[in-house]
């Protein structure tokens, strides 16, 4: 007995040295931001949908797990806000559709704070599982969700610690309360040990961005310095940037992952791990049903090539149909007509001027009747093609269910906001579009302050009408919190709906620069 005992034990240990690698397969996604539904961009047709996701990745699960290996599925944050089917029930269809489709985690986004935590717990109930972010803090630096997640596949245990841009503190203010988002690197370095000590390999899903920003304050954390600062991490999933990257970069041994935005690809990355290191690895995205224009026929019919053709998940299509309908009668009320196109893209809108963004702000002068009006141009989300207008086109320029506010300020207020908003570079969210007010910009200093007409009085205090996330101190304005002021309940959305109502039909408005830069 004692030799068979020994010969058993001999055999386990040869098989232990001889055996073949694990296979861990990741799939991956971010930046989601309410496309749960199939979707259309110029020149490029019915693409994306949850339906479709779900498809790929349960097709290759069955083949990955039949040979043996084991699959993750991770969203690297801001599921919510994009999309008004999404916004109007506080991304409930996502949530609901990502537990079915099998997503094991998800990073805490910068735009999952675009609601407040009762909201974003109830997405987690929805969701089924853990959002995670080992960053975000109360008062007394204890962890608000879970920190960390350890997958068991039995053969394997893998670690995914979550992080979180600290630009929320600056971008998402308004709900934070007391809470706060602590250094990412520095909270990876913390929990590091303790998870490298419960598994084989550790990932950090990350909503942090890749990619060398000059314009990012020092203190921020890019996905592709934490792998150059931070030893001992395997693969880093990334989001919040919106980068394509094809294939994935290897950084100082880390393998650093995102898969662009709206669900246009799926990422997936194999990796094969002996003895809890990875010894082989592939990465590449996988295109959503992207197609590629070939030009038109001879009839001025466009032409398309499917990059690869995808059906749709029966199961969670009947889930993402049923959402889509509710509420739509309402979204698809026709509430205006433009013969223009209203200018709301994102490269513009941070950028410049542009009609759209003097036409919000005008709405919500005229409905305050305050002194003037400024807004952030990363809170308008999409432009108005010519044609009819509906509240659903509304909701898709203005999504994040933001009120306007007013916020008393003296004249030496006024040019404290304005002395930072001329520093902003452009592409920036916090860029400043404005109505009542006009003003140069001479040697980077704002100068020929007029407000209806008037020149800027530094005695008299004015009535300024933002939306609250600005007045919370959102995108940068820091000044403006705490100041005297008040909100007025409206919706920003449904103002500017009214004021599209007034117009009627729009055939021109005016795109005449308002700030004058010399």
């Amino acid at each position: 007995m004692k030799k068979l005992l020994s010969l058993i034990t001999v055999l386990m240990m040869i098989s232990a040295i001889f055996a073949a690698p694990v296979h861990l397969v990741i799939f991956h996604i971010n930046d989601t931001h309410g496309h749960a539904w199939p979707y259309s961009e110029y020149h490029n047709p019915d693409i994306g949908g949850f339906a479709r996701i779900a498809t790929i990745v349960n097709e290759q699960r069955a083949e990955i797990e039949k040979e043996g290996g084991h699959v993750l599925f991770l969203h690297a944050g801001d599921a919510n806000t994009g999309v008004p089917e999404s916004d109007q029930l506080k991304a409930v269809p996502d949530f609901a559709m990502l537990h079915y489709m099998g997503v094991d985690a998800m990073a805490l986004g910068n735009h999952e704070f675009d609601n407040d935590l009762q909201t974003l717990e109830m997405q987690q109930r929805v969701a089924h599982f853990p959002f995670l972010s080992s960053n975000f803090v109360d008062k007394n630096l204890f962890p608000i969700f879970k920190p960390y997640l350890i997958k068991n596949f039995g053969d394997l245990k893998v670690g995914i610690i979550g992080v979180t841009t600290e630009q929320t503190n600056v971008l998402e203010p308004l709900h934070l309360g007391t809470n706060r988002f602590e250094s990412a690197e520095e909270a990876v370095k913390d929990y590091l040990p303790e998870v490298k000590s419960k598994s084989d390999i550790v990932i950090v899903l990350g909503h942090l961005g890749y990619g060398v920003r000059p314009n990012l304050p020092v203190g921020y954390t890019t996905s592709d310095e934490l792998a150059k600062k931070v030893e001992g991490i395997s693969v880093i999933i990334d989001g919040h940037s919106h980068t394509v990257i094809e294939p994935p970069k290897y950084i100082n041994n880390t393998i650093v992952a995102q898969a662009g935005e709206w669900g246009k690809y799926v990422g997936r990355i194999d990796l094969w791990i002996d003895k809890g290191r990875v010894t082989k690895w592939e990465g590449k995205l996988i295109p959503v049903n992207l197609k590629k224009y070939n030009g038109k026929d001879e009839n001025g019919k466009a032409l398309y090539t499917n990059l690869n053709p995808v059906e749709e998940d029966p199961f969670i299509k009947m889930i993402a149909d049923s959402y889509y309908n509710m509420g739509s009668e309402k979204l698809n009320e026709v509430i205006g007509e433009t013969k223009i196109n209203l200018d709301g893209e994102r490269q513009d809108v941070r950028s410049k001027e542009t009609n759209l963004a003097h036409l919000i702000t005008d709405a919500t002068l005229e409905k305050t009747n305050a002194d003037f009006a400024f807004t952030n141009g990363g809170g308008i989300r999409a432009s108005i093609k010519p044609g009819k207008i509906t509240y659903r086109d509304i909701l898709t320029v203005l999504p994040f269910g933001n009120t306007v506010y007013v916020v008393k300020l003296t004249g030496k207020d006024v040019m404290d906001v304005l002395n930072y908003a001329v520093t902003i570079p452009a592409g920036q969210g916090a860029h400043m579009h404005v109505s009542g007010i006009t003003y140069d910009v001479v040697n980077g200093k704002p100068t020929n302050v007029m407000i209806k007409g008037k020149p800027l009085d530094m005695n008299k205090t004015y009535n300024v009408v933002t939306n609250n996330y600005v007045a919370a101190g959102g995108d940068g304005y820091k000044m403006l919190k705490g100041k005297n002021g008040y909100d007025t309940g409206f919706v920003l959305a449904d103002v500017v709906k009214d004021y599209i109502k007034e117009l009627g039909t729009i055939k021109n408005y005016d795109s005449k620069n308002r700030i004058n830069v010399k």
